[in-house]
């Protein structure tokens, strides 16, 4: 049997990792400026993320959630305290796609309606409910097609307002930050107005974090810059750390009814355990704060670059767009300077690292990526 040929893959065969950087099979040694599309927050193989797991592997890998769950209880509890939304309730799932699923099923259920308002750029997964509100008709097979979901465009809150008067509709679903779109960044404004909006017309306001939640922009979650609450917010990626997890913080408004969410695999305890250790690791290391610190020294450094058409991000959390396409910039860092990237359609560079990114790691990459411009001759 052969693998099923959906990956654009990079000829490199990865062998171990350890914090901002990847050793491939020959022991080369590359500087991780990706994460596993925002996935790796605390670093590779962090030692107290391996002595976490280790430890629950030994003592009980997996059971149902039909028992109580000691490790679920003390995850719900550290990720409260470091969101800031203690009085939150938290649901544990898999992968962001079911996090969103989940999200959008618990507004749809709390306000008995059906239509979803998202925006053009959007990206919040591949399953079924989640790609109806991707904005990637590539995406999307006729099976996924319906017309529940409306796309309007972001930071527009005049047409937000228009489709929200209706009343047909039971959520809104934002990113924090666009990931896959490019890094496209709701403004403060938009934010505040789209939660009094919603609030008005009796929306449920979902907002993924996926990608920008997990202390990557300097704050838990993008959103609170904006100083608002959402009614549920769904994270994934870096809360794990590597391993499958996912969730959804739920307001105190919803009421839960048994048998209405549920999975097998959520929350288990070796994910509980992999999250207890990022939680910590986060809190003892001050990784959000390196996170903000990292990612305004690398902002201000690319600032530089005249060659770079736009520049977007918030603390680790990037997007270089260049005037052209990007994937010789990118085979070159690569290859050449041994650094990993990421991509947001043909012509932006996305970066998404460990949040234990140093300084001296960040002037390695500004200085392959001036390098590597020079060599290219862009924008000589």
């Amino acid at each position: 049997m052969n693998l099923f040929d959906v990956y654009s893959i990079w000829d490199v065969a990865l062998a171990k990792g350890e914090g901002c950087y990847l050793y491939d099979s020959d022991g080369n040694k590359y500087l991780d400026l990706y994460g596993g599309h925002a996935v790796i927050s605390i670093g590779h193989s962090h030692p107290k993320f391996v002595e976490n797991v280790q430890q629950q592997l030994k003592q009980l890998a997996f059971f149902t959630n039909s028992v109580i769950n000691r490790q679920q209880q003390i995850l719900a509890q550290k990720l409260g305290k470091i969101s800031g939304y203690a009085e939150y309730s938290l649901f544990m799932c898999n992968s962001g796609a079911e996090a969103n699923e989940n999200a959008l099923k618990l507004a749809s259920f709390k306000t008995q309606r059906k239509k979803v308002l998202a925006f053009k750029g959007a990206f919040h997964g591949r399953t079924s409910g989640a790609v109806a509100v991707t904005d990637i008709p590539q995406y999307s097979a006729p099976y996924n097609l319906n017309s529940n979901v409306t796309f309007v465009p972001l930071n527009d809150i005049e047409q937000t307002e228009k489709e929200l008067k209706s009343g047909e509709y039971c959520a809104v679903i934002i990113e924090g930050i666009q990931g896959v779109g490019g890094v496209k960044i709701p403004t403060d404004d938009f934010l505040r107005s789209l939660s009094s909006l919603c609030k008005s017309y009796g929306t449920m306001l979902i907002l993924d974090e996926i990608q920008s939640g997990c202390g990557r922009s300097g704050k838990y979650f993008y959103h609170q810059y904006s100083g608002i609450k959402p009614d549920l917010i769904t994270v994934a990626k870096g809360i794990g750390n590597g391993f499958p997890m996912a969730g959804v913080f739920i307001s105190p408004e919803f009421q839960p009814v048994k048998g209405t969410l549920g999975t097998t695999f959520g929350g288990a305890y070796l994910a509980s355990a992999a999250g207890i250790a990022v939680a910590d690791v986060m809190i003892e290391e001050n990784l959000m704060a390196n996170a903000e610190k990292i990612g305004r020294f690398l902002m201000n450094e690319l600032a530089r670059f005249p060659q770079i058409k736009e520049l977007r991000g918030k603390g680790l959390m990037i997007a270089i767009e260049m005037p052209e396409p990007v994937f010789e910039i990118r085979r070159k860092l690569m290859f050449e300077y041994r650094i990993f990237t990421g991509a947001s359609s043909t012509n932006i560079i996305r970066l998404l690292p460990p949040l234990c990114l140093t300084e001296i790691d960040a002037r390695y990459f500004i200085e392959a990526f001036n390098n590597t411009l020079i060599q290219l001759k862009i924008g000589s």
